[in-house]
């Protein structure tokens, strides 16, 4: 326990290190409102998923682990609600500057971050692809498309080819850095089937990430519920 308590600590560090980095440059005006949002959320997911191993096995190292984003939806709750002033917090994680942005888009990314810790955690590649698809392929999906996406989908205009493929192999390489670094530490194989099924499930999100319902009921639900859906059928 003690052990997990100061992985807790190393983790928490790490992440909220990060967060005030990405605060910083929101109040400095480094980058865009919108390209400063999405480099928190490509980077906040991945950064947590690599404090993994310093956790113990079994559930309680899972419920520790789960401590730091869970930290990260009281925080959403209280910001996004106006109980806690944080002008910081706001700018980067929000659109357009609004406290209440908090409690749709980043307070699901927080809540699907943590109930993947908690129930797929490291042995489970369904939890690698869920964490993957949402934080590095929903992340560069964006940054690609505003960039490069002149080419529309034609079922929703709203969308980009060249966005929907920067979402699928983003998803999918970060996927299988996961997949190499986690058979490290032994937590699980390599093998040309977990491959295959990291591409049938970063194709999917990406698919349903395209698709108008994505817009309406916001893209961090969707992504994750198509990776974890799709993870248990092929893996």
């Amino acid at each position: 326990m003690l052990s997990d308590f100061c992985a807790s600590v190393i983790s928490a560090a790490v992440a909220f290190s990060a967060l005030r980095l990405w605060e910083e440059t929101a109040k400095r005006h480094v980058f865009d409102q919108k390209l400063n949002r999405k480099l928190v959320h490509i980077s906040i997911g991945l950064l947590f998923m690599l404090c993994w191993p310093l956790f113990s096995s079994g559930p309680g190292g899972a419920i520790f682990a789960s401590l730091t984003p869970g930290v990260n939806i009281i925080q959403m709750l209280l910001v996004g609600s106006g109980m806690w002033k944080d002008e910081a917090t706001v700018k980067s994680m929000s659109r357009y500057g609004d406290r209440r942005e908090l409690l749709k888009g980043p307070l699901y990314y927080a809540t699907t971050i943590t109930l993947a810790c908690v129930i797929y955690w490291r042995t489970s590649p369904t939890g690698i692809a869920a964490i993957s698809n949402l934080c590095a392929g929903d992340g560069f999906a964006d940054i690609v498309g505003r960039r490069l996406g002149k080419q529309k989908l034609p079922y929703n205009q709203n969308k980009s080819v060249a966005g929907s493929i920067a979402m699928a192999s983003a998803g999918f390489l970060a996927s299988l850095g996961f997949m190499y670094y986690f058979a490290s530490f032994g937590y699980i194989q390599c093998s040309w089937e977990l491959v295959l099924g990291f591409l049938v499930v970063s194709v999917a999100s990406a698919l349903v990430e395209s698709l108008p319902i994505s817009t309406q009921l916001d893209d961090n639900l969707t992504v994750t519920l198509t990776s974890i859906l799709v993870g248990t059928i092929v893996f």
